[in-house]
């Protein structure tokens, strides 16, 4: 694949909005400030993506979160523009349409910003699924997904109608998109936890390993 367009869902982290199931043992503030790294750490990933063309999918008062000067000048090297819609699965769905505006023709791979373990290498290798597939899906160990690959974009309309941040939500998803074919990309945790936050430092060296064991020191 020579290019697609990679796709980030992202809030900003504000103390107290971002990352509350860290907290305890987290403060409001720290939980801030990992969800930070981590959508730092996935913005590193993602631009040094070959092949990429970034793009961000943002909500949340910016100007209030942790680690802001440097999240938005990361931000500067992308295309964002803001999220629309109700529900999660509304403004997955929307997300992806709006890229497909700006970006027309691309394939999009779309992430969200809690599994700052990705690398440029398993990014561009899960969206070179979409050269053989019409879909690409990233299994998550919580029985979700951190990634979804579509080769038209505007097939993600069906994710309005699948129930989001249940155990059951990646094997739905799959069911909505059933006519297409579906590639299965690496399976990865997302941070949810305290848990999922120090397991998942194992796998990074970034911001985000940082953030987890200063918090835990």
């Amino acid at each position: 694949m020579t290019a697609f367009a990679l796709l980030v869902v992202a809030k900003a982290p504000v103390p107290g909005f971002a990352k509350t199931r860290l907290c305890p043992p987290a403060t409001p503030e720290q939980a801030a400030a990992i969800a930070a790294a981590s959508l730092l750490d996935t913005l590193d990933a993602v631009l040094a993506t070959p092949g990429a063309v970034p793009v961000v999918a943002f909500t949340g008062a910016l100007d209030q979160a942790a680690n802001r000067t440097e999240i938005t000048a990361a931000l500067r090297h992308t295309t964002v523009f803001p999220q629309r819609g109700d529900g999660f699965g509304e403004r997955l769905a929307n997300a992806h349409a709006d890229t497909a505006a700006r970006c027309p023709g691309l394939p999009v791979l779309q992430i969200g910003m809690d599994t700052p373990q990705v690398t440029p290498d398993l990014l561009a290798a899960t969206a070179a699924r979409l050269d053989e597939r019409e879909a690409v899906l990233g299994p998550a160990d919580d029985g979700g997904w951190w990634a979804l690959g579509l080769r038209d974009p505007l097939q993600a309309a069906v994710l309005v109608d699948v129930p989001m941040s249940r155990p059951d939500t990646g094997a739905l998803t799959r069911k909505a998109l059933d006519g297409l074919t579906i590639g299965i990309a690496s399976r990865l945790s997302d941070v949810d936890t305290m848990a999922d936050a120090i397991a998942v430092v194992s796998r990074t060296n970034g911001r985000f390993a940082t953030a987890v064991l200063g918090q835990a020191a």
